[in-house]
This record gives C-alpha cells, structure tokens and sequence, in this order.
C-alpha cells in the first residue's frame, strides 16, 4: 500500500526534528489529512504544516499515539530491506556485548523499530508486536528474523496488555517450532529454568540482569529479603554470593514453585525461604515480627502504568519503600527499582528519601542504574528509559 500524507499542525514538527519518534493525534492537522481516513497500521509519510517533508512511519487513528517515525530517508521506507537492515544492527550489538545469546535482540524505538520486542533466548525468539504497525508487517518481520538468525523456534508473545491501547488482541502462538516448555540459562554463574512461551514478560526480566550483578560490588549480605521476586533472580544471586538466609517474597504460587525448584538446582535450597503474599502485607508482618535483614530488594511491577496514574502510584512507592527501610539495618543496603517511565529515576529517588526521613532514616545513595545495554535508550525520546535501580545504603545512627 502507498503511504498516505499524514500533515501535522504548525510547528508540531519540532520535537520531530529534535529526533523523537511519536505524534499525538493533537498534533496532526484534521483538515488537510483527516485521521479518520486512515488505517490502524497503515504506512504514511510525515509532512510539517508548510510542506517539509518529515519521514516514514505508520499510524494508528485509534491510539493517542497515532503515528509513529520509522525513517527519515525518503528512499527508505518501512519494509522488508529496512527490517532486515535493522535487526542485522541489532544483532551485531549484542554479539559485541554478550558471550552468550541470551538478550534482548531488538528494543523498539532503541533499535529503530517502534513496537516490535525480541528477546534471544538461544535458538528460542520470542517476538511481542506492540503496535498495529509492526503487527500489519508481521510476515515481513518474521521473514526478517528468519534470514539474520535462522532461529529453531519462534513464538508470538502478543500478551501484553500495551497491545489493548492500538486495539490489538491478546495471544500466545508458536509461528516456529513447538513449545519446548522450560529452558536453562545462566546468569552469573547462577542457574534458572525460565518459559519463554508462558512466563511473566518473554519468561526473565533481561532488562534488570545487569543490576542483579551489580550486586556483588557490595559484598556478601547474611540476611537477604527478595520482595516480588518472581523467579529469584536476585535472591538467587545472593545466596550464590554468600547469603546465609533469603527470603523470597511474591504473590504467584506458581512463582515461588519455581524459585524452590531454581534453587535446588543450584544447590541453594537450605538458604531460600519462600513466602506467598501480598508485598506490603508480607512487608508489614515482617516488621511486627521483629525481622531484621542486611539488604532489602524491592523489584515490584509497574505502580505508574499511565500518566493520571502518578499521584497515587508515588504513594504506593513510598509506602512500599518505607516498609523496606524499615527492616533494614544500619549500614544495611536497600535496592529499589521502578519500571514505570512515568516516573523518573529522581521522582523515585525522591519518595525513597521521603520513606527514610519519615522513619528518621539517612541515605546514601551508592549506585543508580537503569536498563542492560540490550535495552538501549533513544537518547530523544526520554519514555524509553523506563528503568530505575538505586542501591542506598542506611547510615548507622550517630
């Protein structure tokens, strides 16, 4: 299909040309290129108001963000030979990065590709279209994936709940080989099964592996608490270091089945002490008991998942945070974390300073990190820098 004029309003093209990749359905001029016309997923080319011509994209009439720039070479547009292009760049970054092929292989807008996800996971792929646009070019783009890595197994992780915002179904679907269930991977020298065709995101939180590393630099914790841990990843990590007791919090059953099972495997069992439940609840029972811990964890899910969600998501971080330090002992390290890009990593840093100066606590913030290499930011588009990890450390009273 051709694509379709999509003009925008007068000076809308400015944050365009500054290199950001999105166009809010406020900013297109409804007259000269009514969005109602168009298709969800269907190609256009970006026009300022005078006629300039801006790049290639795709729109979607439906979606707040209703367009999306994908080249800016007039010569270029979004296809087959533009994919490929893409993922072999891709590609060739992580292999730079990482020993093993177990990373995320394309990062949306990072790598150039708005609304496309693939993760590695050996010859596993497992592919997430988030927008109407990729998901229009889903054979071109598997056909893409196919020619650079010749994977064995390719599945369609089309489960995201962003899907429901471009009006696009929920579904799993294996469009390669069959389910082989539960594969190993190695992080750290620390063993896990993950299911890359039914577990949380594509079966690992890739994006945090970094962090979980960066860890060690604090040396050995004895008392180790892991809230929303999901399959371990970082408790594991400090058992493996050294830790003599972990506490593995979450409210999947099935979760910390899987946590047992992953520390048996690395001969840890004696160290993880799974515990089913609600974060703060199990937060707040701990306190009541008298426990006492050398580093906390906090990795929760996303308290900020929209904009007008802000207000009340802040509280939830501080409450939560608040909960942690308190268990904590002086000298102790707390690791907090946020995955909501509507909250940045100083709105973070500021409700955990609030947490501690409502216990009457002092921080030290030591280490602030964000998202692996195999996420990489779009230096011009601020929303891709979701992820937050602040390692501080409570001062001894005194």
């Amino acid at each position: 299909m051709r694509p379709a004029p999509l003009r925008l309003k007068k000076d809308q093209e400015r944050r365009l040309l500054a290199g950001h990749a999105w166009v809010y359905s406020n900013e297109v001029d409804r007259d000269a290129t009514p969005l109602r016309d168009l298709e969800p997923g269907q190609p256009v080319e970006l026009i300022a108001q005078r006629g300039r011509w801006l790049g290639h994209g795709y729109a979607n009439p439906h979606s707040l963000i209703c367009a999306r720039l994908v080249s800016r070479r007039r010569g270029q547009p979004l296809g087959p030979a533009l994919l490929v292009q893409r993922i072999r760049a891709a590609l060739a970054l992580r292999e730079r990065l990482y020993q093993a092929p177990f990373y995320r292989l394309v990062h949306g807008e990072g790598d150039g590709l708005p609304g496309l996800v693939v993760d590695r996971y050996g010859d596993l792929l497992a592919v997430q279209f988030t927008t109407a646009g990729i998901e229009r070019l889903a054979p071109s783009v598997l056909a893409a994936l196919e020619q650079v890595l010749r994977p064995r197994r390719l599945v369609l992780r089309n489960d995201a709940p962003v899907r429901e915002l471009e009006g696009l179904d929920q579904q799993i679907a294996w469009a390669l080989g069959d389910d082989p269930g539960e594969i190993e991977l190695s992080e750290g020298g620390v063993r896990f099964a993950v299911s890359p065709g039914g577990g949380q995101k594509t079966g690992w939180f890739l994006d945090q592996a970094d962090n979980r590393l960066a860890q060690h630099r604090f040396g050995s914790a004895r008392r180790v608490l892991d809230v929303c841990c999901y399959l371990g990843a970082w408790g594991l990590q400090a058992a493996a270091a050294g830790a003599q007791r972990v506490i593995c919090v979450d409210s999947a059953g099935s979760a910390l089945t899987q946590v047992s099972t992953n520390a048996a495997r690395n001969g840890l069992a004696q160290r993880i002490e799974p515990v089913h439940g609600d974060a703060f609840e199990v937060l707040q029972a701990l306190r009541d008991d008298g426990a006492r811990f050398d580093r906390v964890i906090l990795d929760p899910p996303a308290f900020i998942k929209r904009r007008k969600d802000a207000r009340e998501g802040s509280r939830a971080y501080e409450r939560l945070n608040r909960l942690g330090l308190r268990l904590l002992e002086p000298g102790g390290l707390l690791i907090t974390s946020s995955c909501s890009f509507h909250f940045g990593r100083d709105a973070l840093l500021h409700a955990v300073q609030a947490a501690a100066r409502r216990n009457e606590q002092e921080l030290q913030l030591l280490l602030a990190g964000g998202q692996g290499p195999d996420h990489p930011t779009h230096p011009a588009i601020p929303e891709t820098a979701y992820l937050k990890t602040l390692f501080l450390r409570v001062l001894p009273a005194g």
